[in-house]
């Protein structure tokens, strides 16, 4: 990849930094790629795959690196995306784009100047699954479409085996966890697919066989005056990996396995693979993620997942937990629009 980037910034350094470091090493190869842990610990140069690991947040912004990507916890993500934005720096934010619509409302003034310089990592777009499912929906090929199910869950003790996943930033309500959040990619897929939804009513749970103190599951309806209905349930539970999605049309169905990276068309008379690749590399839904973004960052595009996505999956999040308070369906914000 032909680029003049010779600094780049990694702020975190759980395991979602260290691909990312990887990755920035491997499309940058000339580069110096910098690692600051958000607790401000010191980071063993071995750690990582960063070539320099720096000692504080303010030792990193006089670092003057040249793009960063913010892998930081969920609450402080906005924080740490202000002061390197405010100092010229393209900013890549993790998912989600923060933990709650207050804390981005606290800063929302800071940040609107610099939403064409932000994009958020909502990486599953860029799975080839994904893509052929948003040309079957384009093309029409179920016909009008009723209501679409999603099904997604996994025991979160075998998510990262080796670490103690009570002490993981899922499993912390402090750091950001709990299922609405870690798992909203499936709320950014669902309106890049489908579009905005209008109402929402949730319930969540904790069912305290993990002993962590955020919910492990919920189970949500999202409706529309067209008469669309999406259905969700996402857990920490799960034995067996799920992340499917179901899509019924007036002509047939589409299912969708994330995890085979697969689609299957369902009539009354038959079942059709229509996409199948389950030896995808995974890691290339990154890579095109982070190569996208490097043009952001010099000024050769426009961001693909923009500031507005990441404040649309915020908003239902927002407005699922106050269903989920209330017992009520909530009209979901238009502050996302």
């Amino acid at each position: 990849m032909s680029t003049t980037v010779s600094r780049c910034l990694v702020v975190g350094s759980g395991s979602i930094a260290r691909r990312h470091i990887a990755n920035l090493r491997q499309l940058l190869p000339r580069a110096e790629v910098a690692c600051v842990s958000a607790s401000g610990r010191s980071i063993p140069l071995g750690e990582t795959a960063a070539t320099i690991c720096l000692t504080s947040f303010d030792e990193a912004l006089a670092w003057q690196p040249e793009l960063a990507v913010v892998a930081s916890p969920a609450p402080l993500h906005l924080d740490h995306a202000v002061a390197l934005l405010e100092t010229g720096i393209a900013v890549l934010i993790e998912k989600p784009l923060s933990d709650s619509l207050s804390r981005y409302g606290a800063l929302a003034t800071r940040l609107e100047p610099w939403r064409d310089r932000i994009e958020v990592a909502y990486n599953l777009r860029f799975l080839s699954s994904c893509r052929r499912m948003r040309m079957l929906l384009h093309e029409n090929v179920v016909g009008r479409l009723h209501s679409v199910h999603i099904d997604l869950g996994q025991y979160l003790p075998d998510w990262r085996p080796g670490s103690d996943y009570r002490r993981n930033v899922s499993a912390n309500r402090s750091l950001g966890g709990g299922v609405l959040l870690e798992l909203s990619h499936e709320f950014d897929y669902l309106t890049h697919l489908f579009g905005r939804f209008d109402r929402v009513f949730c319930v969540i749970g904790q069912s305290d066989l993990l002993e962590i103190d955020v919910e492990d599951r919920a189970d949500i309806l999202l409706t529309r005056a067209d008469g669309l209905v999406a259905q969700l349930h996402m857990d920490f539970l799960q034995r067996k990996a799920t992340r499917r999605c179901k899509v019924i049309g007036e002509h047939g169905n589409l299912l969708w396995d994330l995890v085979a990276n697969s689609i299957t068309l369902e009539t009354s008379f038959r079942e059709e693979v229509l996409f199948s690749e389950p030896d995808v590399d995974r890691n290339a839904m990154y890579l095109e993620l982070l190569s996208g973004f490097i043009d952001l960052a010099q000024g050769r595009a426009a961001p693909r997942i923009t500031y507005e996505d990441g404040l649309a999956v915020l908003a239902m999040v927002d407005a699922m937990r106050q269903s989920a308070k209330t017992g009520l369906p909530v009209q979901l914000s238009s502050v996302s629009q």
